[in-house]
C-alpha cells in the first residue's frame, strides 16, 4: 500500500477566487494570511518579502513531526494569500490589515489565523480587528520578543517598535494582560522598562526563561493568562532568536533563544485552547543566510500547528 506523504506546499490548500461563495469554511481549522508590510519598520527591512519566502520554503518540510509523532495532514489549512498593501501610505496598509482580520473573524470565526508578516506594527492592527468583532471579549497577548515594543507613538507613529503600546493606549488590551518572554541584554531602554512596570506589564527575561525551563515557564504563563482573558493572541517576533540562529532578522542580537527552545515554546502555545491567533514578524529574507531563519520560521509555524492539532484531539491515521 502506498502511503501519501505530502510536502507542506502540497498539503496547504488554496482557494479559487471564482468559487469563494461555495467554500465550506467549517471544513478548515487554520487559515494562513500574508501581510507584506515593512515600510513601518524603524530599521531598514525587507520583511515585506517574508510571506513569499516562507511559502517557497514549505517544500523543504513534510507534514510529519517526528518529535511528537504527529502528522499534520489531518488538519485542513488554507492559504488566503496576502493583504493588499499601498505603495506609500502606511495608514491605508494598516487599515487593510485590520479589515482583513475583521473579515476572517466574521466569516469563519472557528478558524485560527496564522499570519506571516511583515514588521511588528501589523500586530496592533490584527488585534484591533479581532477586538472589533469580539468586542465583549478580553484579549491578552503572549509575546516572544527581544524588545518591549513600547516606544512612544508620538516619536515615529505606529512602527514595529510600538504595537503593544498602541494596543494599550487605544484601550484594546490591558498592560496586565501582556506577557512578554525572551527580553535580554542591552537592547531595551530603561525608560521602557519603567513604563512596563507602571502599566503592570508582565515580562520574563531570557535568562529567567531558560533558568526556569522553557516548557515549565511557557505553560505557567499560558495558564495564568488563560485565567484572566477570553482570548490569547500570540505574536512571535523572530528577533527573539540569538543572532547566530536568526541571521535574517534586522534587529538580531546575541543572547537570545536557540531555535530548539523556540520550537518548544511555540508548540506548547499551540496546545493552549485560548490561543486564537498567531503571527510571525520581523524576518528579512534578503538578510538571511542559506534560508536559515526562513526555515526556522516555517518550523515554528508547523510547531504551532502541531500543538493546535493535539488541542483538537486529532489522531494520526496509519
Amino acid at each position: 500500500m502506498t502511503i501519501e506523504e505530502p510536502k507542506v506546499n502540497e498539503w496547504i490548500q488554496t482557494l479559487d477566487p471564482r468559487n469563494l461563495d461555495k467554500v465550506d469554511w467549517s471544513h478548515f481549522h487554520a487559515a494562513i494570511l500574508g501581510v507584506p508590510l515593512s515600510r513601518s519598520s524603524i530599521s531598514a527591512s525587507a520583511a515585506s518579502e517574508n510571506p513569499d519566502a516562507l511559502r517557497r520554503a514549505w517544500k523543504y518540510f513534510t507534514t510529519y513531526n517526528l518529535d511528537h509523532d504527529e502528522d499534520l495532514s489531518d488538519l485542513n489549512v488554507v492559504d488566503l494569500g496576502d493583504v493588499r498593501q499601498h505603495v506609500t501610505n502606511i495608514e491605508v496598509c494598516h487599515r487593510n490589515i485590520k479589515e482583513a482580520m475583521i473579515s476572517i473573524r466574521t466569516v469563519h470565526p472557528q478558524v485560527v489565523p496564522v499570519v506571516m508578516g511583515g514588521d511588528h506594527s501589523i500586530t496592533a492592527m490584527l488585534v484591533k480587528g479581532m477586538q472589533t468583532v469580539h468586542s465583549s471579549e478580553r484579549i491578552g497577548i503572549l509575546q516572544l520578543d527581544t524588545h518591549f515594543d513600547l516606544r512612544n507613538l508620538s516619536d515615529n507613529g505606529p512602527t514595529n517598535g510600538t504595537p503593544i503600546r498602541n494596543l494599550i493606549e487605544s484601550g484594546v488590551i490591558k498592560g496586565e494582560d501582556v506577557y512578554n518572554l525572551g527580553l535580554h541584554g542591552f537592547f531595551n531602554a530603561r525608560s521602557l522598562k519603567m513604563y512596563a512596570d507602571e502599566i503592570g506589564l508582565n515580562y520574563i527575561t531570557m535568562r529567567e526563561f531558560r533558568k526556569n525551563g522553557i516548557e515549565t515557564t511557557i505553560n505557567q504563563v499560558l495558564e495564568e493568562l488563560s485565567q484572566k482573558v477570553d482570548t490569547i493572541y500570540f505574536t512571535l517576533d523572530m528577533d527573539v532568536l540569538d543572532c547566530s540562529y536568526g541571521p535574517g532578522v534586522p534587529a538580531s542580537t546575541p543572547g537570545g533563544m536557540r531555535s530548539d527552545e523556540l520550537f518548544e515554546a511555540v508548540y506548547h502555545t499551540g496546545k493552549c485552547t485560548k490561543v486564537k491567533a498567531m503571527d510571525i514578524v520581523c524576518l528579512d529574507p534578503y538578510k538571511d543566510r542559506g534560508e536559515m531563519t526562513t526555515k526556522t520560521a516555517v518550523h515554528s509555524m508547523l510547531s504551532f500547528l502541531t500543538g493546535l492539532k493535539q488541542r483538537l484531539h486529532f489522531t494520526v491515521i496509519s
